[in-house]
């Protein structure tokens, strides 16, 4: 293995020497070439779908559609249009001493990601290192492995049809002794970012003996506030629930304030008619069941089951309901089981709003918005590597800039210290 890892060390110090156009030029044909090899993909994508069932949360991420690769396809050319942060040059400065001081921004090297079941991520990697000129490692898991590796040989083409060491971009064997190499390739992999669910993320971390970035995992609430408007709040949730599922900016608990829980069944009309199950306390689970949310869709959250349910990332057509007696209650409420990802607040109370704002403590924080925005495409970083979730370096939709990081540069004329 270490041997795949140093070809991919020494194919990233040639991605230096290449221009923005020639950069641009290699990007903007993948997308082309994404277009011209759809059905290839899709067979490669059908023969991994076949392998999962329909009811696994999973499901919806790994699946690729003609739809999808031509959104990937649009998205490799607005990468590839993106002001490019490499080379910038900032915070300079001239010490007394006539020494001239500036930051310059420079690639990582070789970066390494390890995902689950979104071959789409084999595009968005792709794009944002080239881009940004890294290498870059990537351990796929076997549920999208066929797709995967017709991904990624399709990338392999175009590189060599553009003469560039191909070795820029590895896919590793779908396998955990793969995970295991690449999270301890000390001197090869300069930092790895982990996109999956909570399981993942802590193998990550507990196992690498090199610089990790946290993403992903989101346990994401939206809190109604008592002057939280009715319609607005309807279409929020609707969307942040149900928009895709299986994402990790999907809401997992609506958090209710007690004078607004008469509400409720209007706000959740319309998940009801796509059949989400709601895990609801028992103010909510009284008036949802007395105001006819279908009994088979409704579970009684107990003191023996909150913990787990209100810590839930769900992934799938279901949702949590908390009721809480001020603003307080769902700031603490959120402090107990939020991961750091994206929270929301419902009010057409400005105060209440900017207090949520600067009381959470998460990478995104929305008012009267659906967290379903957080994403970097959204955000006009063209596409993501990931949505980190920790302080230190980047936090939340991780675009170019946050692929780079800077080098000082030093011009004297002979002093010495």
């Amino acid at each position: 293995m270490n041997e795949i890892f140093e070809s991919v060390r020494r194919a990233s110090y040639s991605l230096s020497r290449l221009t923005e156009n020639e950069r641009t030029d290699v990007l903007l044909a993948l997308a082309d070439a994404t277009e011209a090899h759809i059905p290839q993909l899709l067979a490669a994508n059908a023969d991994d779908l076949s392998r999962m069932s329909k009811d696994n949360p999973l499901y919806d991420r790994l699946q690729l559609t003609e739809t999808r690769l031509h959104d990937i396809a649009t998205a490799l050319r607005n990468v590839a249009h993106l002001y490019n942060p490499l080379g910038e040059v900032f915070d300079a400065k001239t010490l007394p001493n006539g020494l001239r001081l500036r930051k310059q921004r420079v690639a990582y090297g070789v970066v390494g990601v390890v995902y689950e079941a979104r071959p789409n991520v084999s595009f968005d990697v792709f794009a944002l290192c080239f881009k940004t000129g890294n290498a870059c490692v990537l351990k796929g898991g076997k549920d999208a492995d066929s797709s995967n590796r017709a991904i990624i040989e399709l990338v392999k083409q175009v590189l060599r049809e553009h003469s560039i060491d191909e070795n820029v971009v590895c896919l590793l064997p779908a396998t955990h002794e793969a995970t295991h190499e690449m999270l301890t390739a000390v001197g090869y992999i300069d930092l790895c970012i982990p996109r999956g669910g909570r399981r993942l993320i802590d193998f990550v971390r507990q196992t690498a003996r090199i610089p990790v970035i946290e993403t992903g995992a989101g346990v994401v609430h939206t809190y109604f506030d008592e002057f939280g408007n009715l319609d607005m709040g309807a279409r929020i949730i609707e969307n942040g629930k149900t928009r895709r599922v299986s994402v990790c900016n999907a809401l997992d608990c609506l958090i209710m304030h007690r004078e607004r829980i008469g509400t409720l069944p209007r706000l959740l009309a319309p998940l009801a008619q796509k059949n989400v199950l709601v895990h609801a306390d028992k103010p909510a689970y009284d008036v949802l069941l007395a105001n006819g949310y279908p009994q088979e869709l409704l579970d009684a959250v107990t003191l023996e089951t909150e913990h787990e349910v209100y810590g839930t990332e769900f992934m799938s057509y279901a949702m949590a309901v908390k009721t809480v007696n001020s603003i307080d209650e769902a700031l603490l409420h959120i402090r107990k089981y939020g991961s750091g990802h994206s929270e929301a607040i419902i009010t057409d109370s400005e105060s209440n709003a900017r207090l949520f704002q600067q009381q959470v403590d998460a990478a995104c924080v929305y008012w009267n918005a659906p967290t379903s925005f957080t994403d970097g495409g959204e955000f006009g970083l063209g596409a993501e590597i990931g949505i980190s979730t920790q302080k230190l370096g980047p936090r939340g939709p991780m675009g170019l800039q946050a692929l780079t990081t800077y080098k000082w540069l030093i011009d004297g004329e002979g002093q010495v210290r």
